[in-house]
């Protein structure tokens, strides 16, 4: 069943999309519509809410009209987010009205945090469902059809889902992620993770690698290893031994040398040089890392508590960088945080020049209700001048992506082929090790998951185009 099962996923905070899978021959039985909003470890538990429904004799579709259970994955680190899936799920109770047995459920961090509000106040579902309540989703079900209103909000600490084979949505086949670890420690005070996602807790280092041997032997060619703080991955094993994140990236990048092996998100604090040394021992771990700095002045960064100062990020990049100086470097990045003046904006313009950042996902503060922020400091740069600090960020992103593809133009890269491009189907894309999209001309006994060298020839901010390079 697995294989018939496909999906698009586009991140909600760069495009405003949905994933939503897809179900193709789809037998008798009930159908599911699943949508997933935020980021890539909401799309990896829909993989597994995918999976845990299957057996309950759940076939995915991709018409919400046609499903007897509609489940949005949800997102809460910012109130557009959750403004999206409040519309979204007024959609789906248009649908319920012609439709009244169909089931609405929501699931994921707005669940979490919401809780039965959305039951009891604005009735717009009928399941509600937190990030560790998935397995329990067949008996919600079960609640929900009897008439009942159906809730699961209990954070788990030591749910992983690491028995629990996920449903690949990821419709190209070759990429896949594998989560190593749920929820975060680290209390910044701006995020709700740790509220809505719980403490950290640790897979096994056997299912892991276990999961990783499964999808090479399916043709998968990348895995990306996800985590809210992934780098602080820690797991003891029956003897004593305790497997830190660079002991576990060497043993995924050890399954097979023509797997690549990926990982978000870094905390700066967790980099470690022993991380960096293992990446250097292994060319299939690629050249890129995702570092959240989120401003670059160091008062506005202890009063998000991130725990480092804008001088000992520098540090970190500067440790990055002479291990490999070639590496793609990304970060998330966030303007008018409480009390920030426009000194302080600089700041952050000025540690861009500095980085120069080969891509970022930049954003406006948008205070959250329950965290130390909300709690504790007052929301007071105005919305105008948020969004003109964004903009300045944005502007100054584009001309650093831009300027670094620039200097890719002439230089021949390996890539893992992921498809035709959208735009031209003439055309392939696939990525570098540095996670830039390369879009080339290749002959046309070129398959996905095949590895070829591309000479660049041109760019954009965002893209390079080149041609492949024969042997």
């Amino acid at each position: 069943m697995r294989e018939s099962i496909s999906g698009k996923y586009i991140d909600e905070d760069r495009q405003g999309e949905a994933l939503v899978a897809v179900a193709e021959n789809a037998t008798a039985g009930k159908k599911l519509y699943l949508e997933s909003y935020g980021c890539q470890m909401n799309f990896s538990d829909s993989e597994i809410v995918a999976s845990i429904m299957n057996t309950q004799g759940f076939t995915t579709t991709q018409n919400p009209e046609e499903a007897d259970a509609i489940f949005i994955n949800t997102c809460a680190i910012r109130d557009n987010a959750e403004l999206r899936v409040r519309n979204r799920l007024r959609q789906f109770i248009q649908i319920k009205k012609n439709k009244p047995e169909l089931l609405v459920g929501i699931l994921g961090c707005m669940a979490e945090r919401l809780k039965t509000k959305l039951l009891e106040e604005e009735k717009l579902v009928d399941i509600v469902a937190g990030p560790d309540a998935y397995r329990d989703l067949p008996k919600l079900v079960a609640t929900a059809d009897s008439g009942q209103k159906a809730v699961n909000v209990f954070l788990s600490r030591e749910e992983t889902y690491a028995d629990i084979s996920p449903v690949r949505l990821d419709s190209n086949g070759i990429s896949a992620f594998i989560t190593i670890m749920r929820g975060c420690d680290n209390m910044c005070s701006f995020c709700v993770v740790p509220y809505t996602r719980g403490r950290e807790r640790s897979r096994s280092v056997a299912s892991i690698i276990q999961e990783a041997h499964d999808l090479f032997a399916k043709g998968y060619r990348e895995v990306t290893l996800l985590g809210q703080n992934v780098d602080s991955y820690k797991f003891e094993e029956v003897g004593g031994e305790v497997i830190n994140f660079a002991a576990l990236l060497e043993k995924v990048a050890e399954v097979n040398p023509l797997m690549r092996v990926r990982f978000s998100t870094s905390h700066p604090k967790d980099i470690t040089e022993e991380v960096m040394q293992v990446m250097c021992r292994h060319k299939n771990i690629c050249d890129y890392i995702h570092l959240p700095v989120q401003s670059g002045n160091s008062r506005i960064l202890e009063l998000m508590n991130r725990t480092y100062t804008r001088e000992w990020y520098l540090n970190r990049i500067k440790m990055i960088r002479d291990y490999i100086p070639h590496i793609g470097i990304s970060a998330d990045i966030i303007t008018g945080f409480c009390t920030e003046t426009e000194a302080e904006h600089e700041d952050t313009l000025s540690l861009m020049e500095e980085v120069k950042y080969d891509y970022a996902y930049m954003f406006m503060y948008s205070e959250r209700p329950g965290t130390p922020a909300a709690k504790n400091l007052k929301d007071d740069v105005p919305e105008d001048v948020k969004y003109k600090r964004l903009q300045d960020i944005i502007s100054l992103h584009r001309h650093h992506a831009f300027e670094s593809n620039k200097k890719d133009v002439g230089k021949t890269f390996e890539v893992l082929v992921e498809g035709e491009s959208k735009r031209d189907s003439s055309m392939l894309k696939g990525r570098s090790s540095q996670n830039k999209m390369i879009v080339f001309k290749a002959d046309e006994n070129i398959q996905k998951g095949d590895y070829v060298m591309v000479s660049i020839t041109e760019c954009t901010s965002g893209t390079l185009i080149g041609n492949m390079v024969k042997n």
